[in-house]
């Protein structure tokens, strides 16, 4: 007997394997939320609100870190807004400076639990900070679009499977250019 599909049903099928096997939810974005394990409560999250939001960067506390070889931007860390918070969450001031000099400035969070990260704030020039209009738990690729987030996971926070112990361990894993427990 010769099964027969109109192409329709046939894109149909190709789309949800394709959103399935790339671990998302179809509009582009990471069905990460709710993939939690239930098996290890996470700690309750800090709410992170306009009230505290850390100031904006200053050139004397931008610590460079390494992304990759193919990229043409500059990564850095705002050291004096790094934190670990008693949620286990590492956050900071994230700066991109493209080669066209493009400066992109954001606050965020990183969850080594889960390979996650979110996106807290967004900069403006005048040093004002707006909330994006998505704030999502969203997983860590090592795609070149969010491959910083990779390599601040891989290198610097969630050495060895954990969280960091503290943010004094972060500012000197920047410090060094790598954790000494990275792979």
């Amino acid at each position: 007997m010769k099964i027969q599909m109109n192409r329709s049903k046939l894109a149909l099928v190709l789309l949800t394997i394709s959103t399935v096997v790339q671990g998302g939810n179809g509009e582009g974005r990471s069905s990460f939320r709710g993939d939690f394990d239930a098996d290890k409560p996470l700690p309750v999250e800090i709410v992170v609100n306009t009230d505290n939001f850390p100031s904006p960067p200053e050139l004397a506390n931008l610590r460079p870190f390494f992304v990759s070889v193919e990229s043409t931007n500059s990564y850095y860390i705002d050291q004096s807004t790094l934190a670990l918070g008693d949620d286990e969450i590492v956050r900071y001031v994230l700066v991109i400076e493209t080669a066209g000099g493009v400066r992109n400035v954001s606050y965020e969070g990183i969850r080594c639990q889960k390979r996650a990260w979110k996106l807290y704030a967004i900069g403006r020039p005048d040093g004002s900070w707006v909330k994006p209009s998505v704030s999502d738990w969203r997983a860590i690729n090592n795609t070149p679009t969010y491959r910083h987030h990779a390599a601040l996971t891989r290198d610097f926070f969630c050495t060895n499977g954990g969280v960091i112990r503290s943010t004094e361990e972060a500012k000197k894993a920047l410090g060094r250019g790598k954790h000494p427990d990275a792979n």
